[in-house]
C-alpha cells in the first residue's frame, strides 16, 4: 500500500473525511498511479500482463469492412511463443522470413532470443499507439 493511500485511510479512521470521501480519494490515487506507470509498493514499476489492441468503427462508419476488434493477448504467451520460435524447422522459418519480406519487413526469425524478449516487454509497458483514420480508431497499449 502506498503512502497516499494510508494517509487517506488514517484520515478516515480519524474521522476526518467520510466514507464517500476516502473512496472517491482513493480511485483518484489508483488512477494517477496507473497513469504514472503503476508502481508496486517498493516503487518499482510492474510488469505488462496483457497487450491490448482495440479497433473501434468511427460512429456512422460501422460496416463489415470496419469490423470491432477487442483483442488481449497475455504477455506470456509472447514469451512462450518466442521460446517455441527455435523450434521452427529451417524450412518453415525461410517461408516465413520470405513472406514478411514480400511485406516489405526485413526480418530473420531465427534471430529471435528469449533473452531480448524481456527488454521489449518492458518498452511495451510504456507503449501506447493511437491510430485515428478516416473510419476507424485504433489503440494498442499494455497493461
Amino acid at each position: 500500500m502506498g503512502e497516499s493511500q494510508k494517509k487517506i485511510l488514517e484520515m478516515l479512521a480519524a474521522g476526518k473525511i467520510s466514507v464517500e470521501e476516502a473512496t472517491r480519494l482513493l480511485a483518484a490515487v489508483n488512477a494517477a498511479d496507473n497513469k504514472a506507470g503503476r508502481r508496486t509498493e517498493r516503487g518499482d514499476t510492474m510488469r505488462a500482463r496483457y497487450l491490448y489492441v482495440k479497433v473501434d468503427p468511427k460512429p456512422g462508419c460501422e460496416a463489415p469492412e470496419n469490423p470491432r476488434v477487442n483483442v488481449r493477448v497475455p504477455v506470456a504467451l509472447i514469451r512462450a511463443g518466442v521460446k517455441f520460435s527455435s523450434l521452427i524447422p529451417p524450412q518453415t522459418a525461410d517461408e516465413i522470413d520470405k513472406n514478411l519480406k514480400d511485406k516489405g519487413v526485413t526480418f530473420d526469425i531465427r534471430n529471435i532470443k528469449s533473452e531480448d524478449i524481456e527488454p521489449l516487454i518492458d518498452a511495451l509497458s510504456d507503449a501506447e499507439i493511437n491510430v485515428d483514420s478516416k473510419y476507424t480508431t485504433i489503440h494498442v497499449y499494455a497493461e
